[in-house]
C-alpha cells in the first residue's frame, strides 16, 4: 500500500489563526493528509493562506465538510457557539471530531494525562489553551496532595487572540475551571484571562496557585518536572519558569513559546492546543 494511502484523511473547520497553524502542522505530519480547510468567508485571509499552502479550501463551512467527506478526523477550530451544530452535522459521518473551541461538550482529553481515553471516543474536547498548559502541572500536583483551592491566570499576547477567542472568553473561563476541578479534585478553581498589548509581544504565560494540605516539597518538584518533560515532547516551547513550594501553598508559572512553523514566538497559546490536537490525530493513525 502506498504511504499516502496509509494517512488519515482529515479536515480543518475554521480558517483563523488556529486553523491555519493546524494546516501547517498537519502538512508536516507523516501520518495525516489534509484534504480540506473550510471557512465561511471566501475572501478571508486564512482561506487564501491555506490555498497558497496548496490545500483544498471551501467557504461552505460544516456543510461543505460533510459533502466532501468522508473524513476520519475533523478539527473544529471555529468558535464555541457553533460547535454543537458542527457535532450534530458530523456525528452521522463517523468522523472523529477534535474540538479546539472552549465548549463543555465531548470527552475532555489532555495529552500526557489521559490521552489513552481518546481511542474509545469520537468527540474529543481539548478544553482551552490555558487548560492544556495548566492541567498537566496541576494534575501532577494533585496526585501528591489534596488541593482545596486552585487559581490560574492565563496571560496571552493580544496579537495572538483572534475574534473567536475574544468572543468565547466566558466559555473559556467556565470550561477551563470545570476541567481543572475534574482533573485535580479541587473543590474550588478560579480562572482569569489577560490579553496583553505589550510590545514586544510576551510569550503565553500561565500562573498557577494551589492551596493544599499534605505538601511534600521534594516529590512535588519531581512530579512537576516530569509533567513538564511530557508536555515538551509535543510542545517544545513549554517550560516552567518559576516554582515555589511552601507549607500549604504551591506557586508555579509556565511559559509557552511557539517553536518552528508559521507562528510568531508569542503565539504559544495556539501552538500548545494545536500540538495536542495533531498528537491525538497521529495517535489515532498509529492505532489504525
Amino acid at each position: 500500500m502506498a504511504a499516502d494511502a496509509q494517512r488519515l484523511r482529515v479536515a480543518v473547520l475554521g480558517a483563523g489563526l488556529i486553523g491555519i497553524d493546524l494546516a501547517d502542522k498537519i502538512r508536516r505530519s507523516a501520518s495525516l493528509e489534509l484534504a480540506l480547510v473550510a471557512g465561511r468567508d471566501r475572501d478571508s485571509l486564512g482561506l487564501r493562506r491555506a490555498a497558497d499552502m496548496g490545500h483544498p479550501t471551501t467557504a461552505g463551512g460544516v456543510r461543505a465538510v460533510v459533502e466532501a467527506g468522508p473524513f476520519e478526523v475533523v478539527f473544529d477550530a471555529s468558535n464555541a457557539d457553533s460547535h454543537a451544530e458542527h457535532w450534530a452535522a458530523l456525528r452521522p459521518t463517523r468522523a472523529t471530531l477534535i474540538d479546539l473551541t472552549p465548549t463543555d461538550l465531548g470527552t475532555v482529553i489532555v495529552p500526557g494525562v489521559n490521552s489513552h481515553r481518546s481511542a474509545g471516543h469520537r468527540h474529543l474536547n481539548l478544553v482551552s489553551c490555558g487548560g492544556q498548559a495548566a492541567i498537566p502541572i496541576l494534575h501532577a500536583i494533585s496526585r501528591l496532595c489534596t488541593p482545596t483551592y486552585i487559581e490560574v491566570v492565563c496571560t496571552g499576547a493580544s496579537a495572538s487572540a483572534g475574534r473567536a477567542t475574544r468572543l468565547n472568553l466566558d466559555q473559556y473561563i467556565a470550561t477551563t475551571s470545570a476541567a481543572i476541578r475534574t482533573f485535580t479534585g479541587a473543590g474550588n478553581a478560579k480562572v482569569m484571562v489577560n490579553l496583553s498589548p505589550a510590545r514586544p509581544a510576551p510569550p503565553f504565560r500561565v500562573a498557577m496557585t494551589v492551596v493544599a494540605d499534605g505538601i511534600r516539597p521534594a516529590p512535588i518538584r519531581t512530579s512537576i518536572a516530569a509533567a513538564a518533560h511530557t508536555v515538551r515532547a509535543y510542545t517544545p516551547g513549554f517550560k516552567v519558569t518559576s516554582l515555589a513550594v511552601d507549607p500549604g501553598r504551591i506557586s508555579v508559572v509556565v511559559e509557552v513559546t511557539a517553536c518552528g512553523g508559521r507562528l510568531p514566538g508569542h503565539a504559544g497559546s495556539v501552538d500548545i492546543i494545536n500540538a495536542a490536537a495533531v498528537l491525538l490525530a497521529e495517535q489515532a493513525a498509529a492505532s489504525r
